[in-house]
């Protein structure tokens, strides 16, 4: 595999030295003459080979070019930084400086479909292609030596995001039906926060939706538990409306208790901050304990004390309710962590970041570290991943977002890099700042005799151990811990479950969410029984029952 030169590098060549790197005028690509403005971002060149491409038309037609380790469509693409490009200019495309897993000059003589595209918002790392962009359509060219040069139109965008409320068919049908009572009961958080505002120099606002229990009556004197969610890498406000929509259908058929559910939008253009107070990010933490939390029990009628306020999440949602519970451990009552990422830098997707001479991409022997895995088999290696993420763009991808959350600044304001994008080698140093900071496993053997009176029995951890990611690691060893300084904890290893099928039980793909929501109310309302027979934990484990390793 060729590396790409470092971002660094190409950002200190000039546009008329891009020009030159170009493969002599093959490729280029123009913004329309009659465009009513120029344009500036990260263009992206993707090049499938023609008959993969076709393989996968529709209607004959080949909708798209893209470079994905998780759908399987591993195009070439090369990426390069464009300050602006004028209405009617044509540019060349530099396809060799960045560019996976290999320089376009590389690839063999033939027909290739290739397609463009200006990321204007500089946020395909993490939300895709959004209709910001400027796209060319999929294109059939002949590339290699002789060939004529390209010319890509840059005239296509993405349709615009319709209502958020107009719910997927993917969902139940019961859910759909209840979208307008869910929509009526659900109330959008749109917060600035001081904290924020200040750190960034310009208003940060906070937000997320508050869905109402039935029956919710702001004059009452009825109370409510909170439950606190947050999603994962590439989740954001408007994904959350179908888990707004589908909790409330569930409180409606009984199938959950009676709560106030809080669904926090931690994405930003770094990422996701996992609302952790950071040198890069700023202060999420204290912006959600001590600025929005407090606004929000003001607003409505939530019980307003730690035996009545939870919090939720998966995957890098996960690792933040772990983060929080453990970071101001009296404020909260519990945290149900599901697919959490790494909690323990000694199994970062099964890397040690402590060891001697650490390395992400090659293990001791010199063999692939595997980062995604599925039905047992490896998708893709660490290396392929963040060398596919550096050339897409060098802020907002999932690896970049861990070092704008857990790294210390460097002298040029940007986060210190973990580990070295050609090499894979470890930067003890950053790491160090890491575990001194926010090793979650670290800070329970540390602290414990401070935090055991608040945190002794809170923490809840479900993960798959055919997890993608190989979560399932860190989270042994934060069980480790907790057993070391003998903590009271729930961890449950469900066999063979993934990262995307952990909450799923036969036909009922929230079944996992109504078990944790039960456990929640029970310690919220003492006595409280639930309605219904308990849900099964996925795979039979069943409710309450440790399964291990």
């Amino acid at each position: 595999m060729s590396v790409p030169m470092p971002l660094r590098a190409v950002h200190a060549i000039g546009l008329l030295s891009l020009c030159a790197l170009a493969q002599a005028g093959q490729i280029r690509v123009q913004l329309p003459a009659d465009a009513t403005a120029g344009a500036s971002g990260r263009l992206l060149l993707y090049a499938e080979p023609a008959a993969t491409a076709e393989a996968r038309a529709r209607d004959g037609k080949v909708p798209a070019v893209e470079a994905s380790l998780f759908a399987g469509t591993h195009a070439t693409v090369a990426g390069m930084d464009i300050a602006r490009i004028a209405p009617g200019q044509a540019l060349p495309v530099d396809t060799e400086t960045l560019a996976w897993p290999a320089p376009f000059p590389q690839l063999a003589d033939g027909t290739y479909y290739v397609q463009a595209v200006l990321d204007t918002q500089r946020d395909n790392n993490y939300a895709g292609r959004g209709h910001d962009d400027l796209l060319s359509a999929p294109t059939r060219v002949v590339l290699g030596k002789g060939a004529p040069a390209v010319t890509l139109l840059l005239d296509q965008r993405e349709a615009a995001a319709g209502d958020p409320w107009e719910l997927s068919g993917r969902l139940p049908e019961a859910v759909r039906q209840a979208a307008p009572a869910a929509r009526a009961a659900t109330r959008e958080i749109d917060f600035t926060s001081p904290a924020l505002s200040a750190f960034w120099g310009r208003p940060i606002h906070m937000r997320g939706w508050v869905v109402l229990p039935p029956g919710y009556d702001a004059a009452a004197q009825a109370r409510y538990p909170a439950v606190y969610y947050t999603h994962g890498f590439t989740g954001n406000q408007r994904k959350l409306v179908g888990t707004a929509a589908s909790v409330y259908q569930a409180m409606l058929a009984g199938e959950l208790p009676p709560m106030i559910l809080v669904l926090l939008d931690q994405s930003s253009a770094t990422g996701t901050h996992e609302f952790a107070d950071s040198v890069n990010n700023g202060p999420w933490g204290q912006a959600l304990t001590g600025e929005l939390i407090p606004q929000l029990e003001r607003d409505y009628r939530m019980d307003g004390n730690a035996s009545g306020r939870f919090l939720n999440g998966h995957s890098s949602g996960g690792w933040a309710a772990l983060w929080l519970q453990v970071r101001y451990p009296a404020l909260f009552g519990g945290a149900w962590a599901t697919a959490p990422d790494s909690s323990d830098f000694h199994d970062f997707s099964g890397i040690d970041l402590y060891a001697a001479g650490a390395n992400v991409y090659r293990r001791a022997d010199g063999q692939p570290w595997p980062l995604v895995r599925n039905q047992g088999k490896v998708v893709a290696s660490f290396q392929q991943f963040a060398q596919l993420e550096e050339v897409t763009g060098p802020v907002g991808g999932q690896l970049a977002s861990f070092e704008w959350v857990f790294s210390p600044r460097g002298a040029d304001g940007r986060p210190m890099p973990m580990f070295d994008r050609g090499t894979g080698r470890v930067d003890p140093q950053v790491v160090a700042y890491w575990h001194e900071h926010y090793d979650i496993a670290a800070r329970i053997r540390r602290d414990w005799p401070r935090l055991e009176a608040d945190l002794d029995g809170k923490l809840h951890v479900y993960v798959g151990t055919a997890d993608n990611f190989y979560l399932d690691g860190a989270a042994r060893r934060l069980k480790a811990a907790l057993d070391g300084v003998g903590a009271r904890a729930d961890f449950r290893f469900v066999p063979d479950r993934t990262h995307f099928d952990l909450y799923a039980d036969g036909d009922d793909r929230q079944a996992l969410l109504k078990d944790i929501a039960w456990q929640m109310y029970a310690l919220a309302r003492p006595g409280a029984k639930r309605p219904t027979a308990p849900t099964p934990s996925p795979a039979g484990a069943g409710a309450g029952t440790a399964v291990t390793p």
